[in-house]
C-alpha cells in the first residue's frame, strides 16, 4: 500500500521512515517552530503567506531554516503533488512545516552548552478530518474561559507561532470538564480575550468586526482573508482589547482558522452570543470565501462523506 511522503532532513521519505530522535529539542525543550496551511482542490491556498509568516517566527527564535523560503515552497507544491495522489476523491491536505535547533548530543534538560546544532527541518501532511469540525457548524461552537491564562507577551511574543504548549493543555482539561465539545479561549493576566489554541476569536458588534490586540495573539492568515472580504462587503474591522462582557453581548462572533476558514461560536461559558445560532454575516463572508477558492467551504466540511 502506498504510503505519503515527508520532506525531512533534506530529504523525501515515505512517512513510516520519517523519525525525530529522542534528544531533539523538539522533544527536550519543545523548542519548535511551525505553520500550516492547506489546500482548496488540491492547489495550496496562501502559502506564500504561510511561509513568510513561518521564516519571520524563525528569526524571532534564531533558528536558521537549511534552505530559503522559496526552496521551501518548491519542497512544498513537490510535496502537496506526490501526496495527493492518494486523496480519495474531495479530500483535502494540511501541509505542515516545522523546525527545531536539532539534537543534543548529550541530554542535559537545558538549553545551554549544547553546542553547535544542525536544525531539524520537516515539511508533511495529512488530510484534513473534516468530520472533526462538522459540529461547529451544524450546533455552533461553545467557548469556554478557563482559570489558565494566556501566556504573557513578556515572556514570549505571541506573533511567533511555536509548540511550546502545555499551558493549552491544562487549559483544555479544565475546559472539557465543563463541555467536552468546548474550545478554550484564554483571557490575558488583565481578563482580555486573546485566541484559542488553533484559531483567531472575532466578534461582530453591529457595526464592525472586533479582533483582539495583535500584541495579545497571533494574528492568523485567515484573519488575514476575514479583513479583505469585510473590504468587499463595506464592513468595518479593528483590533482593540475586549472583554468577555463585550463578547456576551456580540451579535455574532467567530473562530478564524486556516483548516475551516471560519466558525460560528454561539455560546461563551454556556450563555448564548446572539441568537445562539450561526448568524448571516457569517454566511456572507464564508459564500465570498468560498467563491474566491472555487469550493463550497460549509458543504465541504458538513458532508456526511468527508
Amino acid at each position: 500500500m502506498s504510503e505519503p511522503f515527508v520532506y525531512l532532513k533534506g530529504n523525501f521519505v515515505p512517512a513510516s521512515q520519517a523519525h525525530i530522535a529522542i534528544f531533539d529539542a523538539s522533544v527536550v525543550l519543545g523548542a519548535t517552530v511551525t505553520d500550516l496551511c492547506r489546500t482548496f482542490n488540491r492547489v495550496p491556498f496562501r502559502m506564500d503567506d504561510h511561509v513568510a509568516r513561518f521564516y519571520r517566527s524563525c528569526k524571532y527564535a534564531r533558528i536558521a531554516p537549511p534552505i530559503s523560503a522559496a526552496a521551501t515552497i518548491e519542497v512544498a507544491q513537490e510535496l502537496i503533488r506526490r501526496n495527493s495522489e492518494l486523496l480519495q476523491p474531495g479530500e483535502e491536505l494540511a501541509l505542515v512545516q516545522f523546525i527545531s535547533p536539532g539534537e543534543f548530543s548529550v541530554y542535559a534538560g537545558a538549553a545551554g552548552g549544547a553546542g553547535d546544532l544542525i536544525p531539524t527541518y520537516c515539511l508533511h501532511t495529512f488530510p484534513l478530518p473534516f468530520r472533526f469540525w462538522r459540529h461547529f457548524f451544524t450546533d455552533g461552537v461553545h467557548v469556554v474561559t478557563p482559570s489558565i491564562r494566556h501566556v504573557p507577551p513578556q515572556c514570549v511574543d505571541p506573533k511567533i507561532k511555536c509548540r511550546s504548549r502545555m499551558h493549552w493543555w491544562l487549559a483544555d482539561q479544565e475546559t472539557h470538564l465543563v463541555d467536552p465539545k468546548a474550545v478554550s479561549l484564554c483571557l490575558d493576566l488583565e481578563g482580555n480575550v486573546t485566541e484559542t489554541s488553533g484559531s483567531n476569536f472575532l466578534i461582530y458588534n453591529g457595526k464592525e468586526i472586533v479582533c483582539p490586540s495583535r500584541r495579545n495573539v497571533l494574528r492568523g492568515i485567515s484573519v488575514e482573508t476575514v479583513i479583505e472580504l469585510c473590504d468587499e462587503l463595506n464592513i468595518g474591522f479593528v483590533e482593540h482589547d475586549f472583554q468577555v462582557f463585550d463578547v456576551i453581548n456580540a451579535e455574532e462572533a467567530f473562530l478564524a482558522s486556516t483548516p475551516y476558514c471560519l466558525a460560528p461560536v454561539t455560546k461563551i461559558n454556556g450563555i448564548a452570543i446572539g441568537t445562539g445560532k450561526p448568524g448571516p454575516l457569517l454566511h456572507r463572508l464564508l459564500d465570498l470565501w468560498s467563491q474566491r477558492v472555487g469550493v463550497n467551504i460549509i458543504e465541504q466540511i458538513v458532508s456526511p462523506d468527508r
